[in-house]
């Protein structure tokens, strides 16, 4: 697991969420850990290292 600190694309407080580096290439949806609204998460990895990362509200 990969932890990643980013900020929120609604309420813009920095949160951090555990990634799987396992996964080279994925798309999903976490809900912020403060404001509680969705996030499309899109993350990257490439020999295990975090090479691609997307964060933004859903309908943007």
């Amino acid at each position: 697991m990969y932890e990643h600190f980013f900020q929120c694309p609604y309420c813009w407080e920095h949160i951090s969420m555990l990634l799987d580096a396992s996964v080279t290439s994925q798309t999903y949806i976490e809900d912020c850990e403060v404001c509680c609204n969705p996030i499309e998460v899109s993350p990257g990895f490439q020999d295990n290292q975090l090479v691609a990362f997307e964060a933004k509200a859903i309908g943007q």
